[in-house]
């Protein structure tokens, strides 16, 4: 599997990016993607998930309502658009794919997840 991540870029607080993750190769019938981000200094953090089919999906509490993880019918590749961006928003989005189906309580640990992204820059000011 790769991942190619685009979308990001610098917008203003309160404004909205769609990123996109476009998966090639083989992702079998129990795979999971995620987004995570890392800003500066900190570490890499869970965002949200989406489950194989797009049924299922679960979100970080920093940004439940403002975020939302979608997958399009094809299933090669899944969008994180996000609304109403803060400061705290900022930083390097990295899609990843895990082979495993995640349980609620583990999905946001990136030690799930085999396959990264190279990233996009998020910048909200």
């Amino acid at each position: 599997v790769q991942l190619v991540e685009s979308g990001g870029g610098s917008v203003q607080v309160g404004g909205s990016l769609r990123l996109t993750c476009v998966a090639t190769g083989s992702t079998g019938s129990s795979n999971c993607i995620g987004w995570f981000r890392q800003a500066p200094g900190k570490e890499r953090e869970g965002v949200a998930i989406i489950y194989p089919g797009g049924g299922s999906t679960y979100y970080a509490d920093s940004v439940k309502g403002r975020f939302t993880i979608s997958q399009d019918s094809a299933k090669t590749t899944v969008y994180l658009k996000m609304k109403s961006l803060k400061p705290e928003d900022t930083g390097i989005y990295y899609c990843a794919h895990s082979p495993w189906w995640l349980r609620e309580d583990v999905w946001y640990n990136r030690v799930h997840y085999q396959t990264w992204g190279q990233g996009t820059q998020v910048t909200v000011s």
